[in-house]
């Protein structure tokens, strides 16, 4: 079942619970997810693109709550918090920092890196290899903490 699926039962569930937040969310999800199919002319969206949406979207809400928190906004900054949290429900199961720092060994060692000159190189395949399972920033700072 594609994401686009999952995301309307969700939608049509959060109609009946009448859950507004939810709703909101769910909304937006399935909305960018049109836009995009609207870009690509009919042709499928991969599951690699709708995930890519949710993380842009989980982000996007991070940077508005923090920005919100800053500004002593509280009630604005709750609204973003639980549509992250609504949002997060649609990504696969998030790595551990052990899990990640794994994985990120593995990688370094199959690129042969050495030094952080090597980063480039190492976050190419990364962010490919584990798309959908950490966020870029996470998978940054594990490779230049493991190539210093």
């Amino acid at each position: 079942m594609s994401l686009e699926n999952t995301i309307n039962d969700a939608i049509k569930t959060a109609m009946k619970e009448k859950d507004k937040v939810a709703l909101d969310s769910l909304r937006a999800v399935k909305s960018q997810i049109l836009l995009l199919k609207t870009e690509a002319k009919g042709a499928e969206v991969s599951a690699e693109q709708e995930i890519a949406i949710v993380q842009r979207m989980i982000k996007q809400r991070k940077d508005s709550y923090e920005q919100f928190t800053a500004q002593g906004r509280a009630d604005l900054a709750e609204v973003e918090e639980a549509q992250m949290k609504v949002i997060e429900k649609f990504l696969p199961k998030q790595l551990s920092v052990e899990e990640l720092e794994t994985e990120i060994k593995n990688i370094i060692s199959e690129a042969g890196a050495e030094s952080i000159k090597d980063l480039g190189k190492v976050m190419g395949i990364a962010s490919k290899a584990l798309a959908g399972k950490s966020d870029g920033k996470s998978i940054s700072e594990m490779a230049k903490k493991l190539l210093s």
